[in-house]
């Protein structure tokens, strides 16, 4: 009897760890395309606007601070640092401006490599 209730607490416990992970798990993209009022090429015109001359490298459609925002990466020739603008998918309004040097990108690379082991 008590193997028994032993196992039965191990499958409960395993079904909430699982059921509370994919709870937990980020949405797709997909998923979140059905929350934006504001298309991809509405979001990357509003960008671009903040860079004069510049070419989107990556874009994503994320939730970040509470905020669904289209993020674009945008590079211009001469240098290397990467600007990233961000665009409120719901409003169209810019949220954030950042630009990242070389140095930054890495550390972001190296973060965003560690979070999806």
């Amino acid at each position: 009897m008590g193997k028994i209730k032993t196992l039965v607490g191990s499958l409960a416990f395993i079904t909430v760890v699982t059921v509370t992970g994919t709870l937990l798990a980020a949405p797709s993209e997909s998923e979140l395309m059905k929350e934006a009022k504001v298309s991809k090429s509405e979001a990357e015109k509003t960008a671009l606007g903040k860079v004069p001359n510049g070419v989107i490298k990556s874009e994503e459609l994320e939730r970040e601070h509470g905020k669904l925002v289209w993020s674009f990466d945008i590079s211009t020739s001469g240098t290397k640092n990467i600007t990233e603008v961000q665009v409120d998918a719901k409003t169209g309004k810019i949220v954030s401006v950042l630009v990242e040097t070389p140095k930054d990108q890495a550390k972001e690379a190296a973060a965003d490599k560690k979070e999806k082991k």
